[in-house]
């Protein structure tokens, strides 16, 4: 078991699962992407960089792709709580995995240009 591994047996079991599905998704793309723990939650770092964390909380979870990715996407995300740098999702309204994998190529990109 990782550090992510440790987190996700701290949460919600319904959290827990969708969670494991966002980060399925971001290992998918990113296959040698790293589990580490960033500010207290899980953080998928690639090229020794941050690329995006993701969190639960009590009424939602939250992906971190930067604010970058999460302006770029804002239109596309209308049903979904946005702030700086932050995507709130919920159990009944989870984030599309095509939008979810769009955020995750900006990212990707968004890293390789700094």
């Amino acid at each position: 078991m990782n550090v992510i591994d440790n987190y996700l047996q701290t949460i919600d079991p319904r959290q827990k699962a969708m969670l494991e599905h966002v980060r399925s998704i971001i290992k998918q793309k990113i296959p040698d992407g790293e589990d580490t723990i960033g500010y207290g939650m899980p953080v998928i770092r690639y090229n020794n960089k941050y690329l995006i964390g993701f969190c639960a909380f009590k009424n939602h979870m939250s992906i971190f792709p930067g604010a970058s990715p999460t302006e770029q996407m804002k239109d596309k995300l209308s049903g979904h709580k946005l702030s700086k740098g932050t995507i709130q999702f919920t159990i009944d309204n989870p984030l599309p995995d095509e939008l979810l994998n769009e955020i995750i190529d900006l990212c990707m990109k968004r890293n390789s240009t700094v």
